[in-house]
């Protein structure tokens, strides 16, 4: 037995035997600004990652490191409070045991959300959108050592389309501005050059941001359905004349979190239904 599914069956026996009665169907990735959704949790049961041998270390800012078990809007969720980025270690796959946990746990859709920077003036800061594909700029891949042929993941509908008809449903019903739009994820740390964001313009890419799309990748290869999120914090460089920096994004994420939580506490209900 690997090293990797030892930690995974031993991260879930434990999540199992603190979880009680509680099976979740649904777990959510809270990134930058999101993480106000593990306040709204009912009936929590906190794990702290460092207790889970297949979970990672996280060490950005606004990342606490906690998996919560518990309900919002009567739906049973996991809540993972953060995750290790690739540009942290170098290395893509931080996350795969924690992703594979959650599926020993049963978990069916990850719905994963994040930070980024709009390429679309139109699109501003505060608003939403939904990822309905990725450019995976980087070249890398979390599944790098993987044998057999599972890890030729078809990446078709990454974003699953009947959870983003769902999702666009539900902002519908709240007033709440969702975009869709294709996601490019950069490695970081460093926010990208005003050339890069012409790039990625004319690639077709309407949100750019440094995460999500490794968790997506082991989501499929593990076979959840992923619904994904974005909150835009600011237009990409060189479209307005601002700074860039980790603290704005945080700072204007906190801006908009009260539209993210309305929408994430409707969301979740119409998610379980679809299941």
């Amino acid at each position: 037995m690997s090293a990797l599914l030892q930690a995974v069956e031993h991260s879930a026996a434990l999540v199992t035997a603190l979880a009680g009665a509680r099976r979740p169907a649904i777990a959510l990735v809270l990134g930058s600004g999101w993480h106000g959704v593990a306040d709204r949790v009912q009936d929590a049961v906190d794990v702290a990652y460092r207790d889970l041998p297949a979970f990672p270390a996280v060490g950005v800012a606004g990342h606490a490191g906690t998996l919560r078990l518990g309900r919002i809007g009567g739906v049973e969720v996991a809540v993972l409070s953060g995750r290790q980025h690739t540009y942290e270690t170098g290395q893509a796959d931080a996350m795969k045991g924690a992703i594979r946990t959650l599926a020993a746990l049963g978990v069916r859709v990850l719905l994963t959300t994040n930070a980024a920077g709009s390429l679309d003036p139109s699109m501003r800061p505060g608003s939403l959108m939904v990822l309905c594909d990725h450019l995976n700029m980087t070249q890398r891949t979390p599944l790098h050592g993987e044998a057999g042929v599972d890890r030729f993941v078809d990446l078709r509908d990454a974003y699953d389309p009947a959870l983003r008809a769902v999702a666009r449903g539900v902002a519908a019903e709240c007033d709440v501005t969702l975009h869709e739009g294709v996601y490019a994820w950069m490695l970081g740390p460093q926010f990208e050059t005003p050339a890069e964001i012409r790039m990625l313009r004319l690639l077709g890419a309407h949100a750019v941001g440094m995460s999500t799309v490794p968790e997506t990748i082991l989501a499929r290869h593990a076979g959840l359905r992923v619904l994904a999120l974005s909150m835009f914090t600011n237009l990409g460089c060189g479209l307005e004349d601002e700074a860039l920096s980790h603290s704005h994004t945080l700072a204007v994420a906190q801006q908009g979190a009260a539209t993210a939580l309305r929408f994430i506490e409707a969301l979740l209900p119409a998610l379980a239904r679809e299941l």
